[in-house]
Formats: structure tokens, C-alpha cells, sequence
């Protein structure tokens, strides 16, 4: 494994790339933020407004919300616009109280919601399915995350769909061509965590066309004739996690100081108890956490030295999130014993080694000193 020597993540992070500087293609990304001319990009985005205004025949835009810090900067952003929006949720099996709340909160701000439901027993065994396939619980989440919007959009006849940050830009992009301004077929296949599969793909594994009904999205003809345009924020506004907290803070989004669930921010990942199972797979797999990438962005924002992250991840230490997996073990029908029994199938023997006492540990790891348990 080789770290970058500018923020903490190593070249085991998907999409991830280390130059011969040592310094990774995420942070040179983010560096030319600094260039971009934002005057320029919101003038932009008010010709995106414009247009979708003339087009729609009622909402103007979809926002995909989970009542979050950025889904309710989104909002706050399309309002702010003039935007006539619906917003729309995939809800989660382990919405939290103050996820709920929170979404609430979003809905209250001005906007029509639908809150989706998938059958709970068909989410559950998709789960573990996508669990014991590709060693994540959230292929179905990330299905239903981008799909249901699309259908509802298609089915609406709405021009335009909003979303954050892009991830390919924030977290690292080999084609830069994929981090401008519209989701398209190519993103979705590349990055939007699915494993590169459809619904498509997991019809007759057990489940049939209906039961995953509401994780096709509409067909590639349909979005054509359309027309839709999906765009990211982050493209046409400075995207920052600070900054959006702070926009979504304004407009009453709450949260427990001092109580992340996983990683570094305590605002983040709030909503479900069930978030933490993907972003903890990639420890197995990756050789490294959230806590990594929540540290990262840090840095590249200048609140923080790379010497500070390392002892934030010296001191965090072990961050496995035993309730939720707990809470996800009742929901599926797993015992602990079987839940790890998967987990472990998927660690990454390019990155993990048996000490002479049968430990496992990660050669080469960031931290001389950190506790091989």
C-alpha cells in the first residue's frame, strides 16, 4: 500500500491515485477549486434554473433528500433559486429519531415529499444477498437511491434533478471528464456503488422483476425523450461539509455534538443505523476507514495538519460498530457468528497479513504503533 503524503488515504481507495509527487489525484482535484471561477459557475446554474423553469410542467426539479446536512442545503439552495421542487426519500430500514426529525425539518422549509418505502422483507434478504455478493449491505440502498428519483422524475415530467456533492470529484476520479455538472449512464455505472449491476442483475437470485420493482429505474429511451438534466451543486457552489452544516444549521438541522457514528463528523450519517456496516467494510477490503476520508477532507480544507489527522486515527483506535450491527442482525435474521463469518470472506489478502501469533495486520500501515487486535 502506498499513503498519500498530503491527506491519510491510501492507493487501495477505489479510483484513487497516487502521482509520483506522492500526493493523490483526490487532493489535486480539490486544489483546483481555488481556480474555478464560482461567479462564473452561478451564473451558470442560474441558466440551469431558467431552463428548467420553461420546461417543467409543474415541479421544476427533484431533490433527492435523506433529511441530511447536504439534502437540506439542497434545498435550501433550489428555494433560494426560485426552483419549484419535489423532493423525494428512499426510506431507510433504521431511520433514527432525529433522522426523522430531520427530514421533518426539510419538508417543513417548503417543499412536497414522497418518503418510499420499500417492503421490508424484500429489503432485508436483498441485503444480506448484496452482503454475501459483493460484502456490502447498501448495493440495494444505492439502487434505490438513484433509481426511485429517476422513475418519479420520468414519471412527472420533471426537467431537472438536483443532488450535492459529487463523490467522483471529492473522494478521486481517474477521468476528470465525470466531474463536471450531469449525472449521466457512464457516472452511475462507475460510481454510484451498485458493483456495476442493475436490478436487472439480481432478478431470478431469488427475487423476481416485482419484488425489485422499486430499484429499476426508467429506461434509457424514456430519459432521452425527456430530457432530463441531473446536476451536482458542488459543481456550481463551493461544496464543503462545514459550510453546508452551517447553511443547513441555519435552517433548523440538529445533531448530537460529540456523537459520530462513524468517522470523524458528528453531523454525518445520522439518519440510519444500518450506513455504518458499508462504510466499515471498506476496513476489510481497503485497508482503511470513514474516519480516513471524513480526516482527508480536512486537510485538503486546511483545518487540519496531516500530523493531527494521524493522531485522531491513533486515538479512535478501533471503530467496528458493534450495535448497529447488532440492530442489523435482528433485521436481517443473521447471527453476529454468521454476520462476521461473511465479513471476513471479503478481507482483502493483497492487504492484510497473519502475524506469528495468527493476528491479523496491514504491512506498510500509516501508524507504526497502531494496536493489531
Amino acid at each position: 500500500m502506498r499513503w498519500c503524503s498530503n491527506c491519510v488515504l491510501p492507493d487501495t481507495r477505489p479510483n484513487l491515485i497516487i502521482g509520483e509527487d506522492g500526493v493523490c489525484n483526490a487532493c489535486k482535484s480539490h486544489r483546483t477549486k481555488r481556480d474555478i471561477d464560482w461567479a462564473g459557475r452561478e451564473t451558470a446554474f442560474r441558466q440551469v434554473v431558467e431552463r428548467a423553469r420553461s420546461q417543467s410542467e409543474g415541479y421544476d426539479c427533484l431533490i433527492p433528500v435523506s433529511g441530511g446536512k447536504d439534502s437540506t442545503w439542497q434545498v435550501v439552495k433550489c428555494l433560494e433559486y426560485g426552483l419549484t421542487p419535489l423532493a423525494v426519500t428512499w426510506k431507510a430500514p433504521a431511520r433514527t429519531s432525529i433522522g426523522q426529525r430531520n427530514l421533518d425539518n426539510l419538508v417543513a422549509l417548503g417543499v412536497d415529499h414522497i418518503d418510499y418505502q420499500v417492503n421490508p422483507k424484500t429489503e432485508a434478504r436483498f441485503m444480506v444477498k448484496a452482503f454475501e455478493r459483493f460484502g456490502s449491505t447498501a448495493v440495494p440502498m444505492h439502487l434505490a437511491l438513484f433509481n426511485m428519483p429517476l422513475a418519479i422524475a420520468a414519471r412527472f415530467r420533471i426537467p431537472l434533478m438536483v443532488w450535492g456533492e459529487n463523490s467522483a470529484f471529492e473522494y478521486g476520479s481517474v477521468d476528470d471528464s465525470l466531474t463536471g455538472f450531469r449525472l449521466d449512464r457512464e457516472w452511475l455505472r462507475k460510481y454510484g456503488v451498485t458493483h456495476d449491476t442493475t436490478a436487472e442483475d439480481w432478478v431470478e437470485q431469488r427475487f423476481t422483476r416485482k419484488e425489485l420493482a422499486a430499484y429499476f429505474g426508467p429506461d434509457t429511451a424514456a430519459l432521452e425523450s425527456l430530457g432530463l438534466r441531473a446536476v451536482f451543486l458542488g459543481y456550481y457552489f463551493p461544496w464543503d461539509p462545514e459550510s453546508s452544516l452551517a447553511v443547513a444549521s441555519e435552517h433548523g438541522f440538529t445533531f448530537a455534538p460529540g456523537a459520530a457514528r462513524t468517522g470523524y463528523y458528528d453531523y454525518a450519517d445520522i439518519d440510519d443505523d444500518f450506513i455504518s456496516l458499508h462504510h466499515w467494510m471498506k476496513w476489510y477490503k481497503f485497508g482503511f476507514t470513514r474516519l480516513f476520508d471524513n480526516l482527508s477532507l480536512e486537510i485538503r480544507n486546511g483545518r487540519m495538519t496531516r500530523g493531527n489527522a494521524l493522531q485522531i486515527i491513533r486515538e479512535k483506535g478501533d471503530q467496528t460498530p458493534h450495535a448497529d450491527i447488532d440492530r442489523f442482525c435482528v433485521f436481517a435474521g443473521l447471527t453476529r457468528e454468521r454476520f462476521f463469518a461473511i465479513a471476513e470472506t471479503f478481507r482483502n489478502p493483497d492487504v492484510w497479513k497473519r502475524r506469528g501469533d495468527g493476528a491479523w495486520y496491514i504491512p506498510g500501515f500509516i501508524l507504526n504503533d497502531w494496536r493489531w487486535e
